[in-house]
């Protein structure tokens, strides 16, 4: 089981919790003509987030995933390596139980600088817009 978390284009969004979670069932049912590991196939604002989460967080596939020799030389903190599913609107992440805490806080952080929404999938669903309204 992982700590899932998402971050999505406001513009693309329904702005009240019910309409949200339908757009966000539609969002994951993963139907885009496209592979899903690749950010080049999002907004450049997404697109941005991703280039700044992976610094500390690797994806686990996609054109930028660690090499086997990178991932092998890890140790204990492959628990950082990370399963991105990128689509037009959001990218979900999917990270270690085990760092819940602390990514929720980084991924929040990163979404406000880049001016993109935060919905917390697995935790309470907290869904934070860049201005820091919530959506309820």
């Amino acid at each position: 089981m992982s700590y899932d978390l998402m971050v999505f284009e406001v513009k693309d969004a329904p702005t009240n919790k019910k309409a949200f979670m339908e757009w966000y069932d539609q969002q994951t049912e993963w139907t885009e003509n496209h592979n899903y590991d690749d950010p080049a196939v999002t907004s450049e604002a997404l697109r941005n987030w991703y280039m700044d989460m992976i610094k500390v967080y690797a994806p686990m596939n996609g054109p930028y995933a660690l090499s086997e020799e990178d991932f092998d030389n890890l140790g204990d903190k492959e628990v950082y390596v990370t399963d991105y599913s990128v689509g037009r609107s959001v990218i979900y992440a999917a990270f270690a139980w085990s760092l819940a805490d602390q990514v929720y806080n980084q991924f929040r952080e990163l979404a406000l600088k880049h001016k993109v929404g935060f919905f917390d999938a697995s935790g309470d669903g907290d869904i934070i817009l860049p201005d820091v309204s919530k959506i309820d």
